[in-house]
Formats: C-alpha cells, sequence, structure tokens
C-alpha cells in the first residue's frame, strides 16, 4: 500500500459532488492557493527564535507543531539529520531535539510509530484512526505481498515471536531467539524481521522504543496510553473522515489525490470520504486556476495575504513530499537527489529546497560533517528564474541566516561552505 513518494499526477481526481457545478465555485489564483498551504503547514506566523541555542519551543508547542501537521515521516537517511527532526526546525526554528525523542519513545509518549504517510510518528490520540488499517493488515489487504503471503504461511512462528515478546518485553529483530539472522538491507529481512513487520503492520506490536536507529518492539497495551487503548475503534468510514479532515487542515487546499496521499488512502476509500465531506460541509469545493484537477479547501483555513517565511525544508517535509504537488503549487521540479545515480544528479546528493517567502527559490545540498564538526554546504543553486522577487542577495543573505542556527543546532562548530552554485558565492560572503 505504501507508494513511491516520487508518484507522478496521472491519476484522475474526479469526485462527484452533490450540489452546484464547478461554475459556481469559489475561485483561487495560484498565489492565493500557496499562500493557504503554507499557513497551513504552520509556515508565516510568530518569528523562530534562530539564535541557534538549544533552549527553544516548550514540549507543549511542539506537540501542537505536530497537530497540526498530523504526522512527521521517518527515514533512515541521515546525511544532514534523521527527517523527522528537520521539518520542527524549519517552522519553529532550534529546539531540543531530546523533547521530541521523550514524546517519540520514552514511556509516557505523546507520539506513536506507524504506517501513516510512510513510516511516521503520529499523535497517540490518533491511534484508533488506524485501526481499520491494522485490521486489513492482519488479513493481508495493504501491505507488501510478500509480507501478506508470509503471515498466511508462517502464522505459528508470527504468534511464537509476538508470545516471545509478550514474555521477554521489548526486543529488537535481531534478539530474537529464532529467526534473528537474515542478510541486512531492505531486502534481506530475517524470518524474525518479517514476523514483527507483520505484527507492527497488524497493530500486534508497537515501538517501544529505538537503541540507535534500530527499532525496539513491544506490546501496544505496555507501551500506549491506557486512555487511548480505551477508546471505542472507530468504524472505517468514519475513521477515514477523520484523517481526511486532518489532512484538509493541515494541506489547506489540495486536490482529491493530494488528501488521500497525505495518510496513503485507497482512491475508493478516499473518494467516497471526501464525497461525503463535501455534503455535510467540511470540505469546500474551489477551483484554482492552473490545476487540472478539482480542489477542496479547509473551510476554517487561513487565507493571508503575505508569507514572511525562510526555511530549509526536507526532503520528507509534509509541505514538499507530493512531488505533484509541490510542481502545481510552487512550478518547482523535485526528486529525491539519493535514491538517483550519479550520473544524473543535477544539485547534489542530499538537496533540500530553499523556502523564502511564499515561493521555494532555490536548492541547497547538505551534509553535517559529524567527524570534522561542520555543516558542509556542498553546492547551492537559485531557481533559474527571473524577476524583482528573485534578487540573488537577498536570497543568499537569507540561506545563509539559516544555516548559522542550523548548524548550532546540529552541535557543528563551523560551516564549510563549498563554491558550486550560483547562489555559493553569496552565502559564503554573507556568513562571513
Amino acid at each position: 500500500m505504501q507508494q513511491d513518494p516520487d508518484g507522478g499526477d496521472n491519476e484522475a481526481d474526479a469526485i462527484s459532488l452533490p450540489g452546484p457545478g464547478a461554475a459556481a465555485l469559489e475561485r483561487l489564483t495560484p498565489a492565493q492557493a500557496r499562500r493557504i498551504a503554507l499557513a497551513a503547514q504552520g509556515f508565516g506566523g510568530r518569528t523562530r527564535r534562530a539564535d541557534g541555542s538549544a533552549a527553544g519551543p516548550s514540549a507543549a508547542v511542539l506537540h501542537r507543531a505536530v497537530r497540526r501537521l498530523g504526522v512527521l515521516q521517518i527515514d533512515s537517511v541521515n546525511v544532514l539529520v534523521r527527517s523527522h527532526y528537520l521539518p520542527l526546525f524549519s517552522r519553529l526554528g532550534s529546539y531540543d531535539t531530546a523533547v521530541l525523542d521523550r514524546a517519540a519513545w520514552a514511556r509516557k509518549k505523546t507520539l506513536f510509530e506507524y504506517w501513516g504517510h510512510e513510516a511516521s510518528l503520529l499523535p497517540v490520540e490518533m491511534q484508533p484512526l488506524f485501526r481499520w488499517r491494522m485490521a486489513r493488515a492482519s488479513r493481508g489487504v495493504g501491505i507488501y505481498s510478500g509480507l501478506a503471503k508470509f503471515g498466511v504461511e508462517r502464522r505459528d512462528f508470527i504468534n511464537a515471536v509476538e508470545a516471545e515478546i509478550a514474555s521477554r518485553g521489548p526486543l529488537s529483530a535481531g534478539e530474537l531467539s529464532e529467526g534473528g539472522k537474515g542478510a541486512g538491507g531492505w531486502w534481506g529481512w530475517s524470518e524474525g524481521k518479517t514476523a514483527v513487520e507483520y505484527l507492527f503492520w497488524a497493530g500486534r506490536l508497537t515501538t517501544a522504543t529505538r537503541r540507535g536507529f534500530e527499532r525496539i518492539y513491544d506490546l501496544p497495551e505496555r507501551v500506549l496510553p491506557a486512555a487511548v487503548l480505551s477508546q471505542p475503534t472507530p468504524p472505517e468510514a468514519e475513521a477515514q473522515r477523520a484523517l481526511l479532515l486532518i489532512a484538509a487542515r493541515a494541506l489547506g487546499v489540495a486536490t482529491a489525490r493530494d488528501l488521500r496521499d497525505y495518510f496513503r488512502l485507497g482512491p475508493a476509500d478516499a473518494h467516497a470520504r471526501i464525497a461525503e465531506l463535501v455534503e455535510d460541509g467540511s470540505l469546500q469545493p474551489v477551483t484554482v486556476d492552473g490545476w487540472k484537477h478539482q480542489a477542496f479547501l479547509d473551510p476554517a483555513a487561513r487565507r493571508p495575504r503575505r508569507i514572511e517565511a525562510t526555511a530549509l525544508l526536507s526532503p520528507f517535509d509534509s509541505l514538499i513530499w507530493e512531488r505533484a504537488r509541490t510542481l502545481r503549487l510552487f512550478d518547482f521540479h523535485y526528486r529525491l537527489a539519493f535514491y538517483t545515480p550519479a550520473e544524473k544528479r543535477t544539485h547534489g546528493y542530499y538537496v533540500l529546497p530553499v523556502l523564502f517567502g511564499d515561493r521555494l527559490v532555490g536548492r541547497i545540498d547538505l551534509k553535517a560533517d559529524r567527524a570534522a564538526g561542520v555543516l558542509r554546504m556542498i553546492a547551492a543553486h537559485g531557481e533559474a528564474r527571473t524577476g524583482k522577487r528573485d534578487d540573488p542577495a537577498a536570497i543568499a543573505a537569507a540561506v545563509a541566516a539559516e544555516l548559522v542556527p542550523l548548524a548550532a543546532w546540529l552541535g557543528l562548530g563551523g560551516i564549510d561552505c563549498g563554491t558550486e552554485g550560483d547562489l555559493a558565492a553569496g552565502i559564503a560572503r554573507a556568513i562571513g
């Protein structure tokens, strides 16, 4: 069920709408849609802390930010920093990552891990909304075909793995008494790893904590708050509507594909639920000039006339993770360079889009060189556009003002500026 995040915009977003036709719908300009989307994602609000200090937003502020987004994507790539940390820095400035770690992996959790978008951190109160997905996974629906087959053919082994964790307590896949060793890598899962991942999908195990980046599994009743687990399980349709409303709040204005991609709902489920939400007034159909498909607006979305923001965006930031939406909103074609053969990369390896105002104006290739204690800016490219707002010196100064606190937040002692790209020299001068 989890899809390629670089998937295109080929799938029809046709929704049968009750009520008036498209001609009667409110029209938004692309700039209005872009600002609505940025505000919904938490950009352009109060001035962020940018002094690079470890002190910063409280746990309550961080949790409100995660609730606004609904999800933080987890990924193993650690060239700069793990992907789930950077979106909060992009919106709030320097903060203590230990606060997020405790929220996700300490005993008293406010976040839990599950397949939300991809592997994700989600507010614990959302756990009941994913039980329908867990139930389907237990039947082999919506998961990898090999995992579904394993769930049928190795049911006794899976049950034994669950019983071992119930008896021994939290374990990694490698600590299981049987089936713990595999060939390594994504496709080299051991039988034990396959079993715990099936149980994780099915909601019979969850993440107790992480050791390094290795997931440690335990029973949900020993990990998640009792108040959450005791909540009644909502019907599938109700849970899917709730997830789509969270997506709508986080996106501001979106196509059906955007909405369903946020929590990876299937087309049939999502389209039926979106039509229901339109009918009851929870989603407002609108048209956006230049958009190919029908758009839907969160009726409570803010509509700022201006966005003041500068941020370096994780490749897995929810603002840009749906690449067709990123192109539609920002006229910005973006792909994950570290999954691209070296000879086909155009802007570097770990490339972060640069948000400046309400536009994506550049790309910066960064690496945290922890051995040397420096943040390496390998390359910095501006977008090939013209216009009075595309002042390279202003963009370079804004990027430099982000890099200095970023280096401090990462515990790095300095910044090494490479020379590749048209923005590189200006950034180096601004840093001094």
